[in-house]
């Protein structure tokens, strides 16, 4: 009789545990999930974007959108075209690396942000994309960025700026994540160039807008 006990609480166990593994979604369906989440959340954020940029006279041909929920070796850097409603292009980006070494990829899943003056941290909010000027990095060419939210008022006084860095790479780098700097959006040369002919022949300032 203990033997039948026993026999019978091991074939419920093997039996739960099947019926566990069979209900608890896989890494490949939760993934799915994530990025169906994150691909719904960029179509809300457009919409808002084009609300904004027609109740304040900016750009309504496309905006920058930087989904910085997104693990940072994947494009979650996108050129939203109003005209077309969907994303014409889409880039890697790097965000601040706070305390962590600057150039590595230790926050490429759980950034931190700031406003604060050298906390080597990226801003969450709305920018307009000002005065192209110089840069020392990548291209040399950057775009001064004006934080229009209470989140990224320090942009300025911070020299936050919108540049190309030659550590950034061209496609997709996960698992891995792409070079950490100190808070500027910055994206690769040729991904840069790309975006730059879009910019530099727009009379009205383009909207950019980093959100988490």
């Amino acid at each position: 009789m203990k033997n039948l006990k026993i026999t019978v609480l091991f074939f419920l166990i093997i039996g739960l545990s099947y019926v566990f593994i069979l209900c608890t979604p896989s890494k490949v369906e939760q993934n799915a999930k994530t990025e169906l989440k994150q691909e719904k959340d960029l179509g809300l954020k457009a919409q808002q974007a084009k609300k904004f940029c027609l109740d304040n006279g900016m750009n309504q041909d496309f905006c920058i959108l930087i989904d910085m929920s997104k693990h940072s070796g994947k494009n979650r850097f996108y050129v939203w075209s109003f005209i077309e409603q969907g994303p014409i292009a889409e880039y890697l980006v790097a965000h601040g690396c706070g305390n962590n070494p600057w150039t590595l990829d230790h926050s490429k899943t759980n950034p931190q942000f700031s406003n604060t003056e050298d906390s080597h941290l990226s801003s969450l909010g709305k920018y307009k994309i000002g005065e192209r000027g110089w840069s020392s990095f990548g291209v040399n060419i950057n775009y001064r960025l004006h934080g229009l939210d209470e989140t990224n008022s320090n942009a300025n006084k911070r020299d936050i700026v919108f540049h190309s860095w030659k550590e950034i790479a061209d496609a997709e780098v996960y698992p891995a994540g792409a070079p950490e700097g100190w808070g500027c959006p910055a994206i690769s040369d040729n991904a840069f160039l790309a975006v730059d002919k879009l910019l530099k022949n727009q009379e009205k300032p383009t909207l950019m807008w980093i959100y988490n």
